[in-house]
């Protein structure tokens, strides 16, 4: 399958950077080169841009699409390990950043991926693929509390006790093998007056999952924290999210770079001597326009953040 991708909050995103022709700058989650592409044509032959995915599907259409620029480093790892990728590669700091922490459309159309609950394939997930644990091994081989706490937590989902009961009632007579047989077991969880604006029941407990095997949320914060890190003064950090759990990390750590002193409210003078590290360029985040949204209704909840180094 081709691997396909519309890149959300394009011009929002590649605007807020403020790219320097000469600057050095990376793109967290590479995809299929949507962003990279309108970063690297804006850079000079002394501009270098640092591509990271953690699925060699991606990796390999970001290739092909960038193919004419020789100034594109690709790296197969997590955006986590940020510091240690430019370690690798000899940079001690960048000048902007982009991560998209959503699921790209050719993960989510590729049915044998596992991501969609419209399609029947194995249950998979991973975004990595050379990772052995799966949304196989979260179904069937995990207690039914912790099932009830990442349905609840991850997926903000109110009937997760029910779905992770007749999970758990099913699984003890045969394993969960499928997509369609996990979105079976929930469309019968949820009763049909609850289900949300004629959504499909299972898209909270399929996101869920999916932050489960791919860790999404428990190394976010810190990823955050270190990109900041290693940007330079007046670089800028771009961060698209897709649900309210990622978007208040980010949130909040965008905030906490901007706040400096840290001494409790009612102390008369500041003791702890903290300056802010960061600006916050967005007061709102960024969401897509009316036009994006017609022809890319999957921009619907992303939201762009964006954080400049002091």
């Amino acid at each position: 399958m081709e691997f396909k991708h519309v890149s959300v909050l394009l011009d929002e995103s590649i605007e807020g950077l403020c790219i320097r022709p000469d600057g050095i700058y990376v793109d967290g989650t590479l995809g299929g080169g949507g962003h990279s592409l309108h970063i690297v044509k804006r850079l000079s032959s002394k501009g270098r841009l640092i591509g990271i995915d953690r699925d060699e599907d991606a990796l390999c259409a970001a290739k092909s699409r960038l193919a004419e620029f020789d100034n594109v480093v690709y790296v197969h790892s997590n955006f986590a390990d940020i510091k240690d990728i430019l370690l690798s590669e000899g940079i001690d700091s960048i000048d902007g950043a982009i991560i998209d922490l959503g699921v790209s459309s050719y993960q989510l159309d590729c049915a044998e991926r596992g991501f969609s609950y419209m399609e029947d394939a194995p249950l998979d997930m991973r975004m990595d693929r050379s990772c052995g644990f799966t949304a196989y091994d979260v179904i069937n081989d995990y207690p039914k509390e912790k099932l009830i706490k990442i349905f609840y937590e991850y997926g903000e989902e109110r009937f997760s006790k029910r779905v992770a009961e007749l999970i758990d009632e099913k699984r003890k007579q045969a394993p969960i093998r499928t997509t369609l047989e996990l979105v079976d077991i929930i469309k019968k969880a949820i009763p049909e007056k609850h289900r949300r604006n004629g959504s499909n029941p299972a898209k909270r407990v399929f996101q869920a999952v999916r932050i489960e095997v791919n860790s999404e949320l428990e190394p976010l914060k810190k990823a955050v924290s270190d990109f900041f890190d290693v940007l330079s003064p007046g670089g800028r950090l771009c961060i698209i999210t897709f649900h309210s759990l990622e978007d208040r990390i980010v949130k909040q750590t965008f905030s906490s770079f901007a706040k400096g002193c840290t001494c409790p409210k009612d102390f008369p003078i500041c003791v702890c001597g903290n300056k802010p590290r960061g600006k916050v360029i967005t007061a709102k985040p960024i969401i897509a326009s009316k036009d994006e949204l017609e022809f890319n209704k999957r921009s619907k909840s992303a939201k762009l953040r964006i954080c400049e180094k002091l």
